[in-house]
């Protein structure tokens, strides 16, 4: 039965709801499911099955033992991955030794599935031997952006995909070697994960490229990577209008070049000599029988099946190889805390070059959702209606992209209803935006994740066991351990409410072991505290526990200003920023010191909302008093800016570097005048 869609019962939305439901906490919040109903999830299940034994008489139900057993995998990682490995769709050709080796003192991180074989990319492929996946489930569903909205969406089912992924990978093994890395920069369209599942699957090495690059950015990835090759496509169709690709990926200078087609048969473009288009790359098996078998390419679980890339805004990015066992850990994490299994339609609009791609793909194919895509800008109607088409259950976002769908009222009308959870990430989530967000299908929850590229996963969550705060964090992710240090490194009381860098504990199974141009002990490990005999893992980032328990990020650890002699966050101020005036869109705060010497200087930079004029002056009376009534009363605005946009990266973080560099840049020149 639906819910009442009244406006009433919209504004109230657990007003049916029995308060006897809920566990109930302190802080007087209601839990995003009802007890019954997590006995339900992936994990409620297991805890429901293996609590009694593994808590003994302290488990109680899912809802109000989840702490506990979320401790109890930080202390014992071993068992809790050797239960999600039966969960996933996980088949080793020769099994691991163990889940986890702390022998060898020289890896801080431990060894995990040691002497494990196995080729992860078969794994999507294959029917699981679990009720699972079977080969005509639909694998893959996706939209092209300019094709009637009212169409039927395209499906590939589970065979489908397989034999399109052997047809790809018997072209590669005859045209590479295995080992070679072979670099992706398109959009996240079906062929481009036909091609990634079958650069794995050959034994090849995936490099991740964003296809929003400039030539000398890709060129830096294909140097570093030292990619054989590059596939790519003409130009890209976003919003109606037409990007060049292939003309960006030549300027780059790659060996090789397999152009595919954006439509049709033919790429359109005259290619440089010893590039190749799609379809003379796939003759051969176009000409013969199609090939309906391939032995995939059996390796160690620490092999490397892919190298992405750090935003690359405090020079050269980091290049960071994920082996199989990264893809392991980034589909458990949407399997415990995003709930994503079979039956779900799974949406999140991201890229192959960014870690939120290959994240979406495996969370997908290795517990048998299907992958929704759609091929075109997530910014307007067509993707929403996509959406709804497409029966999407559990749709990611990021908050700007949800910034613009409230401003734009783009989905009104649309029937968002089937989603059961959406997801957020990439930058600090706005409560009203997420507020706007929730009711578009009845309030449901919104998972904030909280990770890395290097992480292959988040390592704080939102959690359907617990009461939420829209923007806030509630738990560590499971099996992960953390600590908030203050300004001595040394950790802060797990119950004190608090702010400080976090300090990971080092035994995370999928977390990078290696950089392909940096030292990885230099850039994790090096002069960090130690913590119960462990060296610590550094993050970077700026956590701040609140009274509650629940945690909020404040920013990265280069974000933080001195004001005053007083610590604190572009974030923090951001927050109260933000909300000050109906005139604001979103606000950058930034802090730079006089070329004279003396205090930091505040500077506040602004976008305004569409059809809004504000003056920089009023402005700053508005936020000063914002700031030191929500905040503090010493902290002074010195300057407001008011700019058409804030630089971002290809991933959509906020570039305050660049911010800082401007306002630096300008206080130098009025110096020297």
């Amino acid at each position: 039965m639906k819910p009442n869609t009244s406006t009433k019962s919209l504004n109230k939305p657990f007003l049916k709801l029995k308060e006897a439901d809920y566990q109930q906490q302190r802080c007087g919040k209601r839990c995003w499911v009802r007890r019954q109903d997590s006995k339900l999830t992936n994990l409620g299940k297991i805890m429901e099955i293996l609590g009694p034994k593994l808590l003994g008489t302290s488990y109680k139900d899912p809802i109000a033992s989840f702490n506990l057993f979320r401790e109890y995998t930080v202390r014992h990682p071993e068992v809790y991955w050797s239960i999600i490995l039966k969960e996933l769709s996980v088949t080793f050709h020769e099994p691991p030794k163990c889940i986890l080796d702390t022998t060898d003192k020289s890896r801080p991180g431990g060894t995990w599935l040691p002497g494990s074989v196995l080729n992860i990319a078969e794994c999507c492929l294959l029917p699981s031997i679990h009720p699972r996946k079977e080969d005509d489930s639909c694998a893959i569903v996706w939209r092209d952006e300019g094709d009637d909205d009212d169409s039927d969406v395209n499906r590939i089912t589970l065979k489908q995909l397989r034999e399109q992924v052997i047809l790809v990978a018997n072209a590669l093994d005859r045209t590479f070697t295995k080992g070679d890395a072979i670099a992706v920069d398109m959009p996240m369209t079906v062929n481009a994960v036909i091609i990634y599942l079958a650069i794995i699957l050959a034994g090849c090495v995936v490099v991740s490229i964003a296809d929003s690059f400039a030539a000398k950015e890709i060129a830096t990835r294909l140097r570093v990577s030292k990619a054989k090759a590059i596939f790519t496509q003409y130009f890209i169709v976003r919003g109606g209008r037409k990007f060049p690709l292939y003309s960006r990926v030549v300027e780059a200078s790659p060996h090789k070049v397999i152009v595919l087609p954006v439509s049709g048969h033919n790429v359109g473009v005259q290619l440089r000599e010893q590039d190749i288009s799609w379809k003379d790359f796939l003759a051969y098996d176009n000409q013969h029988q199609r090939p309906i078998h391939f032995t995939p390419a059996y390796l160690p679980v620490d092999s490397m099946i892919n190298i992405l890339f750090s935003s690359g805004t405090t020079g050269e990015p980091k290049a960071i190889p994920w082996t199989q066992l990264s893809a392991i850990r980034s589909t458990a994490e949407g399997w415990a805390h995003i709930n994503v299994g079979v039956g779900d339609v799974y949406c999140w609009p991201t890229n192959l070059g960014w870690v939120m791609g290959p994240i979406l793909l495996f969370s997908c194919f290795l517990t048998g959702a299907t992958l929704a895509l759609y091929h075109g800008s997530p910014l307007g109607r067509g993707f929403g209606k996509f959406v709804q088409d497409a029966g999407v259950t559990v749709l990611g976002t990021v908050p700007s992209l949800v910034k613009t769908w409230k401003n734009t009222d783009c989905i009104k009308g649309l029937d968002w209803t089937k989603i059961k959870s959406f997801a957020s990430t990439g930058e600090t989530s706005n409560v009203d935006d997420d507020l706007w967000l929730s009711s578009k299908s009845y309030y449901k929850p919104i998972i904030e994740c909280c990770g890395g590229t290097e992480l292959a996963s988040s390592y704080i969550q939102s959690s359907l066991f617990q009461p939420q705060a829209f923007g806030a964090f509630s738990t560590a992710s499971m099996t992960t351990g953390l600590v908030i240090l203050d300004e001595h490194g040394v950790p802060y009381p797990d119950d004190k409410a608090c702010v400080g860098e976090v300090g990971l504990f080092p035994l995370y199974l999928g977390a990078t072991d290696r950089l392909l141009n940096a030292d990885h002990n230099d850039v994790y490990f090096k002069g960090m505290p130690t913590f119960k005999g462990m060296r610590l893992r550094r993050h970077g980032d700026i956590l701040k526990r609140t009274v509650g328990g629940y945690i909020v990020v404040q920013g990265r650890a280069d974000d933080t200003m001195n004001l005053g002699g007083i610590k604190t966050s572009s974030v923090e101020i951001e927050r109260v920023c933000d909300r000050s005036d109906e005139s604001i869109l979103e606000t950058a705060a930034v802090s730079v010191a006089p070329p004279d010497g003396g205090p930091e200087l505040l500077v506040i930079f602004v976008v305004l909302k569409k059809g809004f004029n504000q003056q920089p002056e009023k402005l700053k009376t508005i936020f000063s008093k914002t700031i030191q009534t929500n905040l503090n009363p010493l902290f002074k605005v010195s300057n407001v800016k008011i700019i058409p946009e804030f630089p971002r990266t290809a991933s959509n973080k906020l570039l305050r570097r660049v911010l800082r560099d401007q306002i630096q840049h300008e206080l130098s020149v009025r110096s020297r005048m």
